[in-house]
């Protein structure tokens, strides 16, 4: 192999490598872009549009409306809502975060505008739900009733964990929506569908939706994307001039 085609390869592999590592610092920052990319991208409808459609779109849409509940959960706050989502977590000796209680509540729901209204049931979402998490960290200690025994019998069993955390994110009947649905049309008459995963769910508007699934890094993500793109340039840079190099010396 000629020396051009060997350094035009040593490129590419290099540009490969940058785009790994770039790769792997976006998942670091914490950035979730498949949800982000899919709920950005779909089409954005109101539910009057939804229900004047005439056939079903062939890829999942984004819809927007506000809730209408007449059986909502209460929260310890007087606060009702549609979905209610807790974890607590404690971190063990070893490093990684063991999970003591896990909720789900949810109410079904109308998705609803001044045209009507559309059915869902917030059970079929994917997770985590797009809305802004409370999050409560601590030590174990702090923890009382279910949570102290399961630390007490963890402690037991494994050592005594580090540290502990509580996150719940719930949804509002106060909170306008942008659902990403799948629309199907039973007999003449759209309704909501989830797409594969499950419905995603935000209680925030587009924009601020955005800044949370892209994390909390989002100049170290910004770095990742341009390396992810530059290297693939690289990479392909390479592989096509030594390619070209190696035809022009055959």
């Amino acid at each position: 192999m000629s020396e051009p085609s060997t350094l035009l390869l040593g490129l590419a592999v290099l540009g490969g490598l940058i785009g790994l590592a770039g790769f792997v610092w976006m998942r670091l920052s914490g950035a979730d872009l498949a949800r982000a990319r899919r709920l950005a991208g779909a089409r954005g409808l109101a539910v009057a549009d939804v229900l004047d459609l005439a056939a079903s779109p062939p890829r999942a849409v984004r819809v927007a409306g506000r809730i209408r509940c007449a059986d909502p959960l209460i929260g310890p706050d007087d606060e009702a809502m549609v979905a209610y989502h807790r974890d607590v977590a404690v971190r063990m000796p070893d490093g990684r975060w063991q999970t003591i209680e896990r909720i789900r509540e949810h109410r079904s729901f109308e998705l609803w505008d001044h045209a009507g209204s559309l059915r869902l049931d917030p059970a079929e979402a994917a997770e985590p739900l797009i809305t802004m998490p409370a999050i409560w960290e601590g030590d174990p200690a702090e923890l009382e009733g279910p949570h102290a025994a399961a630390v007490e019998r963890l402690t037991r069993d494994e050592g005594a964990p580090l540290a502990a955390r509580a996150v719940t994110r719930v949804i509002p009947v106060t909170d306008p929506l942008l659902v990403l649905a799948q629309v199907r049309m039973e007999g003449g008459s759209p309704s909501l569908a989830p797409p594969r995963g499950g419905y995603l769910i935000s209680a925030l508007d587009l924009s601020s939706a955005m800044r949370l699934l892209g994390g909390s890094r989002r100049r170290q993500l910004t770095t990742a994307i341009g390396m992810v793109a530059g290297g693939a340039l690289l990479g392909v840079v390479g592989l096509v001039g030594a390619l070209l190099a190696r035809l022009a010396g055959a």
